[in-house]
């Protein structure tokens, strides 16, 4: 083939990998809208699906589309015009996969913006330019340093109903700023945008000319994706023990290993492992993913670990590397929890009461050792009390019955939270992070 006749070459597409993100922030901000316009302008809205709230728009006399119908899905809270439960879209552009979670602005549900925020790696922070900075902002703005989201957007939207005026945006900046220096929040973005008319999500419009600053989706795009920023041991929790199976005469596998997800981190076949709490100690014979041996596995992978010798492990134990035993990465065998815990549960918290605790794929009942403070939201004191109510944020302590195997929540996200359950129903009552 002569140099005329060769195919033209293309760029390979560039992946930044999967972004999860969160919006939250307080009644009416505008979350819902946003992630409507951000669907909507990525055209990541099937066209049936446009057809169907442009007809409930219709039908409500609204003028243009009601984009916020695309995340608002329980009738609840259509009736209400409010976001109840945490409201997951996926979506893709041409240099990265996202997951989007809607979190609920009223304050009887910020036990679903806690849910939402455990996995997210970015939050947008809404606040309506109208009205600037509430009680739920900072609530909201509290749990997303409390739970170590690594980036934070404050998103000052509405900018269309202050005429776009950059004193109403930096009155707004300077205040959340004041707020951040006192919580010890870092690094800040502040994007000015009108979510209703699409101005700084996607296209910059043509009425913040003033703003020199990125566009939201250029934000998102060039987030660093999960596990990029924190050196992390590897850290696998088993889920199922694999046993040899035979389906009549036909031998599905004949081999045991232990299946789970790797957490964080990573493993290699012929690397030493501790499993823990029990400290034995072995090699990685095999990884398996899907009938396929791999020569290593890293974080959010679901595979099958084979060990070269026969120990015994169950679910609930973890799996970690040998090398970061007893080094700084490593994990912890613990019989009391010192926390950050919100409480979730409309029932207060009581001292008296034994409970379920939850960590990775393990249990333990738990008796409160002690609650050293809880924080006030406004004024972020630290103020003494005896129980917990819904949405109190505290210090506590936990006394466990049997072990659990844990990091510190700032050093690893997964294995240093917990759920508290209600053991009589069963409820997720509490949401901890170790200390």
């Amino acid at each position: 083939m002569s140099a005329m006749e060769r195919l033209p070459e293309f760029e390979s597409p560039v992946d930044n990998g999967l972004l999860r993100f969160l919006t939250c922030g307080s009644v009416d901000d505008g979350k819902s809208t946003l992630i409507g316009r951000l669907l909507f302008d990525t055209k990541a809205i099937l066209a049936d699906t446009l057809h169907a709230i442009a007809k409930t728009s219709e039908r409500r006399g609204l003028a243009a589309v009601d984009l916020s119908l695309l995340t608002d899905g329980l009738q609840a809270e259509r009736e209400q015009g409010i976001t109840i439960d945490v409201a997951y879209r996926y979506f893709s552009t041409g240099r990265r996969k996202y997951i989007i979670a809607d979190a609920p602005g009223h304050e009887q549900y910020t036990r679903n913006m806690v849910t939402a925020a455990s996995t997210a790696d970015l939050a947008i922070i809404l606040i309506d330019a109208r009205k600037g900075v509430l009680t739920q902002t900072r609530r909201h703005s509290y749990l997303a340093h409390l739970l170590d989201i690594p980036h934070l957007v404050v998103a000052v939207n509405k900018m269309d109903l202050v005429d776009y005026d950059r004193a109403a945006f930096e009155r707004i900046r300077a205040d959340y700023l004041d707020f951040a220096a006192r919580l010890g929040i870092g690094k800040v973005r502040f994007i000015p945008l009108s979510a209703l008319n699409g101005d700084m999500l996607v296209e910059r419009g043509e009425r913040l000319d003033w703003y020199t600053g990125p566009t939201l989706l250029d934000v998102l795009e060039n987030a660093p994706p999960a596990h990029s920023g924190r050196d992390e041991g590897f850290r696998f929790p088993v889920q199922y023990v694999c046993r040899p199976q035979a389906s009549g005469d036909r031998r599905l596998h004949d081999f045991r290993g232990f299946m789970g997800r790797v957490e964080s981190g990573e493993i290699a076949v012929g690397e030493e492992i501790t499993v823990l709490p029990s400290g034995q100690r072995s090699r990685i014979k095999d990884i398996q993913l899907g009938g396929l041996s791999l020569t290593a596995a890293c974080a959010e992978q679901s595979v099958t670990l084979l060990l070269e010798d026969e120990i015994d492990i169950s679910r609930g134990d973890m799996i970690v590397r040998a090398a970061d035993h007893g080094a700084q990465k490593a994990a912890q065998v613990v019989w009391q929890l010192d926390a950050m815990l919100c409480w979730l549960s409309e029932t207060p918290l009581d001292p008296q009461r034994q409970y379920v605790i939850r960590q990775t794929t393990r249990e333990s009942r738990a008796v409160l050792a002690g609650i050293e403070y809880r924080v006030d939201i406004n004024s972020l004191e630290h103020v003494s009390v005896e129980r917990l109510a819904m949405n109190d944020i505290a210090r506590v302590g936990f006394k466990l019955a049997q072990p659990l195997c844990v990091d510190r929540y700032a050093d690893n996200r997964t294995t240093g939270a917990f759920i508290v359950i209600d053991e009589t129903t069963n409820n997720t009552i509490g949401a901890g992070m170790i200390l």
